[in-house]
């Protein structure tokens, strides 16, 4: 049975991180910094989550390297668009 889902934000699973049975976003603000952020997933679907709570659109998060940083740490980035992101999804595979 389909699900239809309207406005939500979805992202990659591999932007994500788990403490405890939580899971947590980098988020980067307007001064580069990272700041952690704990979301609420609403549905898991391969290789993405829909996030329920947590995230706001415009929202930049970290997708590459969250073991080399940490909270509070100023980072220099690439941004990468939304559609580059996802098509890189579809190459992954379970090993």
């Amino acid at each position: 049975m389909p699900i239809y889902l309207d406005n939500v934000i979805m992202i990659p699973q591999i932007a994500t991180f788990d403490i405890l049975d939580k899971k947590y976003v980098y988020v980067v603000d307007e001064k580069n910094i990272l700041n952690s952020r704990q979301i609420t997933v609403g549905y898991e679907m391969p290789h993405m989550y829909v996030v329920m709570n947590g995230l706001n659109t415009g929202d930049k998060i970290l997708l590459e390297g969250l073991g080399k940083v940490k909270n509070s740490e100023k980072i220099e980035y690439e941004f990468e668009p939304c559609e580059t992101a996802l098509s890189k999804l579809n190459n992954l595979h379970a090993e």
